[in-house]
Order: structure tokens, then C-alpha cells, then sequence
């Protein structure tokens, strides 16, 4: 493609009042505020002083900013150009919205908690979020990422396990092999902070709002996580809460004890990177196997807090390091092991292998993120960047709502945010008004219109009718 023009026949100018650069907040806030964002943040956020005046209005300004791409407090300005007005009420300068965060406590920030829980119970109600189907589990996925700081004015940044400047954020997901993930709960922590301070907490929280959601599963869910939650906290609460889990496990005594005592005629070949499928016999050939033992977890505590399950191992041959020129007779192995409380004849062990591997879907979220609102943290305060934190997964959460609504069958159901971005939110329009309706005014030929129509006549048909 080329540009058709002379130079000197074109020219640029800011000059025009019903012109805005993201229609699609239209439907996006009206979906928000059908989820009572606006309404839950105003009866449950006490935010002092006047800098917390009218916090509703400004949890949705906060939001629908980062629905259009902002990822600083300075980006906010984003909602503040030529029609915008016309559209939207109450478009606060970033400068206020700077104050109405610095002035969050960490109770402030708990209250904007319940608030995301309980907007994307509703959110739920709006959208099938979690398909599952018969007998089923839904996936809970937990885990932690670094937020890379700069400068050295971030409250409570410092240099954690991955060796990066930053702050922790801890998040849980929730997905079905036909639903892509949500975030069902959110914690921003220290950077030093060890991965599993504070989990047990966040798992009991997730998974009282996974039974608020109402998915229909008859199957207890299953928590997935790696070996740095591996701790009677985190899986004894997942437990109580009606979880199974599937936790990797460190390889202290009493899983090499395990490990050891597998015999090695039950070892079975499974589909793995670079494995191929023999047409004739209908297996794999791969170097990677997989075997299982009954393991009790905890042995150190108290008979009541041990926990039966199964350890479950993976196998993969390795060369000896200090003999790579001469290789071993004998081979050996690199082993991978998780333990899972899950029923043998629901997931057998292949099946346990494979679910668990699939764990690794929650890191696609956290890249999801980090390429909209955490591109950075943009305070200094960190109780303002906690607040961040939430009001990013709520938009989160809004916009994946919207690709299902809009697209159920698509890639939008699937999408990421930035490609919900793109096709649904950062739309250009020109506002009209006539005889007291407003008229949007989109590019013919979008690409997407099929699916902003639907979006947009969802958003705005009238509530259903109350039921006596």
C-alpha cells in the first residue's frame, strides 16, 4: 500500500469537536455498567477526604481508559478529546484520578477487591465466561510474576526471585478447555516477597467466587500450581474449599523415596515436544514417560492435616553432565513429579500429566497484562499501584466478556485484549445529534462490524424483566 497524495496536498488539523477515537467505550461502559461496576464501587468504597468524592465515577474512568490502552495516570487524557463529552459524563483530568488513587489504604484496596469479585459474578450472569461441559472441571491456575520497576521512589520494589527490580503480583485464573481464562482474584505484593506469602488467602478467595459464578460443574474444581505453593496452607485450604489440587512438588526425601520405589515396568511412553506417533501400533515414540504411587503430603504434621493423593512423575532421559564424551550405560533421568488429590479412575495418569502441564495458560495472562495497563506501575504509592492492580483485571475481565458477547463462535472469544482493543474499543466515530438521539458515526467497511453490532445491541437492549 502506498500513499496516493502529493505532499503539499495534504494537511493535518485538530480541529474537529465530534470526533472520538474510541467509540467502542460505548458499549464497553454500558456493559460495565450493567455488571454494577459503577454502582458496587459507590456504595463500597469509603475513600476519605474529597479526593475520594464520587468514586464510582472514577473506578469507570479508570477503567474505561485502560479498555482504550492506557497504561500511565498521564494516559487518562485519552478520555478528554473532542467528542468525548458529548458521550460520557464526568471525564476527570488525570491529575484527579492520580489523587483519588494515592489517597487508597490497604483497606481500600480490599473493598476494590470484593468489588471485582462481585463484578465479574455479574459479568457471568451476562455471558457464559466458564462453557463446561458434562462432567467437566473447571481450572483454577495460581501464580505469581515480577512487575519491572524503574527508579528508586516505588514503595515496596526491590529485587525479588527472578532477579529483577520490581513489585509481585499474585493472580489466580479461572478456564475450560472451551472458555479462555479469567482472572478470578489479584494481589500486588512486594518484590521480594516469597511466592507463596499470602496464597492461602487469595486460593479461598478465588474459589468462594468460582461457586458465586454458578458454573454448573457437578466436578469439584481443580487448582493447579507450581512447587512454590507447595505448602499445607495453600493445598489445606484448597482442600477445605472443595478443590482438588495439582501442585508440583520439590524434590526433598520423601518424593525421591517415592520416586524410587516405582517400578519399571509401569513407566508409559507419552505425547510430548518432538514426539512422533507410530501409525501401525497407535502409540508414541517419545523419550518422555510418565508412572504414579500413592504419596501422603505433609508427613511432618499432625495425622488430621496429611493429605492422601497421588504422586505423579515424569521421566526424561539425560546424559550424565561429567561424562558427556563417554555416555552412561545405564540411563538417567531427569524426574518432573506433581501431586494431585484427584480421583484415579476420573484422570488417569496420563491425563493428570497433561492437565497439569496445561498449567502453563496462566502466563499467557500475565503477558496479556503486561502488554496493556502493567506495562508499568504508575505510581509511586504502592497501595495506588495495588488499586492498579484490580481496576487492570477488572477491564481485563470486561473485555473478555465483550469478545465472547460479540463474538461467541470467534477468535474474539478468544482473543487477547489488545485484539479486543483493536477491533472492538479504538473504532473512530463521528457524533451526530438529532431530535435528542445521538448517532455514531463508524468507518464503512469495518472489518468488524458484525461483531460490534452485536456488542452494541446487547450492551444497550433493556434489562430483562423482573420475575415475581
Amino acid at each position: 500500500m502506498q500513499f496516493k497524495h502529493a505532499p503539499a496536498a495534504v494537511s493535518a488539523m485538530f480541529d474537529d469537536p465530534n470526533l472520538v477515537s474510541a467509540a467502542g467505550l460505548v458499549p464497553m461502559l454500558r456493559l460495565a455498567q450493567r455488571s454494577g461496576l459503577d454502582r458496587l464501587s459507590q456504595s463500597r468504597l469509603t475513600v476519605p477526604t474529597d479526593k475520594g468524592a464520587n468514586a464510582g465515577s472514577k473506578v469507570m474512568a479508570l477503567v474505561a481508559g485502560m479498555l482504550a490502552g492506557a497504561d500511565s495516570i498521564d494516559d487518562m487524557n485519552l478520555l478528554r478529546h473532542g467528542g468525548m463529552g458529548r458521550l460520557f459524563d464526568r471525564t476527570y483530568a488525570p491529575s484527579t484520578l492520580g489523587s483519588f488513587l494515592r489517597e487508597f489504604r490497604f483497606g481500600h484496596v480490599r473493598q476494590l477487591d470484593a468489588v471485582a469479585s462481585r463484578t465479574l459474578v455479574n459479568l457471568a450472569s451476562a455471558a457464559p465466561l466458564l462453557q463446561v461441559r458434562d462432567g467437566e472441571r473447571v481450572m483454577v491456575d495460581l501464580d505469581d510474576t515480577i512487575i519491572e520497576v524503574h527508579g528508586y521512589k516505588k514503595q515496596g520494589a526491590s529485587f525479588g526471585y527472578s532477579g529483577v527490580r520490581g513489585l509481585n503480583a499474585l493472580l489466580a485464573t479461572a478456564s475450560t478447555t472451551s472458555s479462555a481464562p479469567v482472572i478470578l482474584g489479584q494481589r500486588l505484593r512486594q518484590g521480594k516477597t516469597g511466592s507463596p506469602k499470602g496464597a492461602a488467602r487469595i486460593v479461598g478467595d478465588v474459589l468462594a467466587t468460582l461457586r458465586r459464578m454458578s458454573t454448573g460443574s457437578s466436578v469439584r474444581p481443580l487448582l493447579r500450581a507450581d512447587s512454590a505453593f507447595y505448602g499445607h496452607a495453600t493445598v489445606g485450604t484448597a482442600i477445605t474449599a472443595g478443590a482438588d489440587v495439582s501442585v508440583t512438588v520439590r524434590m526433598d526425601p520423601a518424593v525421591k523415596t517415592a520416586i524410587a520405589s516405582i517400578p519399571d515396568d509401569i513407566w508409559e511412553t507419552i505425547e510430548y515436544p518432538n514426539a512422533i506417533r507410530d501409525e501401525t501400533t497407535g502409540r508414541w515414540i517419545s523419550k518422555a514417560e510418565v508412572a504414579e504411587v500413592p504419596f501422603v503430603a505433609f508427613r511432618s504434621r499432625k495425622i488430621a492435616e496429611r493429605i492422601e493423593g497421588r504422586l505423579v512423575v515424569r521421566r526424561i532421559p539425560d546424559l550424565n553432565p561429567n561424562k558427556v564424551d563417554q555416555p552412561t550405560l545405564f540411563d538417567t533421568y531427569r524426574h518432573h513429579a506433581f501431586f494431585t488429590t484427584t480421583d484415579k479412575n476420573l484422570m488417569g495418569t496420563v491425563a493428570a500429566d497433561k492437565t497439569h502441564r496445561a498449567h502453563a495458560i496462566i502466563e499467557q495472562v500475565h503477558a496479556d497484562l503486561k502488554g496493556g495497563p502493567l506495562a508499568h506501575l504508575p505510581s509511586g504509592v504502592f497501595t495506588a499501584n495495588s488499586a492498579w492492580l484490580v481496576l487492570a483485571v477488572i477491564a481485563f475481565n470486561l473485555a473478555r466478556t465483550a469478545g465472547l458477547i460479540a463474538d461467541h463462535a470467534g477468535r474474539l472469544a478468544r482473543a487477547t485484549t489488545a485484539t479486543i482493543r483493536r477491533t472492538l474499543i479504538t473504532i473512530p466515530a463521528r457524533v451526530a445529534r438529532s431530535a435528542r438521539r445521538i448517532t455514531l458515526h463508524l468507518p464503512e467497511a469495518w472489518p468488524w462490524q458484525t461483531a460490534f453490532d452485536r456488542l452494541f445491541t446487547v450492551t444497550h437492549a433493556p434489562p430483562p424483566a423482573a420475575t415475581s
